[in-house]
This record gives C-alpha cells, sequence and structure tokens, in this order.
C-alpha cells in the first residue's frame, strides 16, 4: 500500500511516517522503477504500535527499544516491564513539578489583587532577577 493508505491504516500523518522512515524505525519496501514506498501489513502493524507507545508517552528512544522488543519472539517480559517502571518514574517527576508550578501560580493569582489599578504583584514577582516565590527557572536549551 503507499503512504497515504498507510497512514490512513495506521492513524498517523505521512509527515510522520516520512520522518519514521528517516530515523529507521520502518523501513517500507520501494516499488521498483518509481522508488514509491510500499507499505506492508506488518509495516502498518508496527506502526500502530508506535501511534499507542507514543500516545502514552514514551519517547522516540523508548519507542525503538520496545518496537525491537515486540519484533523480538525471545524478549523478556522483564525489559518491557522495566521501560514502563522508568516511564513511570518520570511521569511522577513531572507530576511533582507540575504541582509545584500550580502551587507558584495559585500563590500568584492569590496575591494579586486583580483590580483596575497600575499595580500588579504578579508582574512585580516576574521582573524579579530571582523571585523566592518560585523554586525553579527555566533554562532554554540552546538547539
Amino acid at each position: 500500500m503507499n503512504i497515504g493508505q498507510a497512514a490512513t491504516q495506521s492513524g498517523l500523518p505521512v509527515k510522520t511516517l516520512r520522518y519514521y522512515e528517516e530515523i529507521g524505525l520502518v523501513q517500507p519496501a520501494r516499488v521498483t522503477g518509481n522508488d514509491y514506498r510500499d507499505y506492508s501489513a506488518t509495516d502498518v502493524e508496527h506502526l500502530r504500535f508506535l501511534q499507542r507507545a507514543r500516545a502514552v508517552g514514551f519517547n522516540l528512544e523508548v519507542c525503538r527499544e520496545l518496537l525491537d522488543l515486540y519484533r523480538d519472539e525471545n524478549r523478556r517480559c522483564s525489559q518491557v516491564k522495566r521501560l514502563v517502571l522508568e516511564k513511570i518514574d518520570q511521569v511522577e517527576t513531572q507530576l511533582q513539578e507540575l504541582n509545584a508550578l500550580k502551587s507558584v501560580l495559585t500563590d500568584m493569582a492569590n496575591g494579586c489583587a486583580g483590580d483596575d489599578s497600575t499595580e500588579c504583584t504578579i508582574i512585580e514577582t516576574l521582573s524579579q532577577p530571582k523571585p523566592a516565590l518560585m523554586p525553579f527557572m527555566l533554562v532554554e536549551s540552546s538547539s
């Protein structure tokens, strides 16, 4: 099947299928003579697997590992469970960070009069070089 049909059947955009091919997650056959992609039922099955793995939050590196395990008949369940437990730890850390962020935002909102005055404690807090209210700082990546 062509890339459009594979995209429809897998629930992924064509652009994602091209990217997955570019990074080696899937390798559809090529039609001789025109070099069009020819996705097999197995390719679509793997794409659906990847779609579900991404939907539960696994990054592409872990998705590659999971897909390799999926393809490996000699895999061990313990290998897969380890990856899921690592993801649970990551989610727990994210939840703690989000709760801390929520607390900071709530404190900011509670400290603001929210009236028509020009003085705004939220703006004042955000304008401080190191606000005491904020236990963390955003660090932008250089990429």
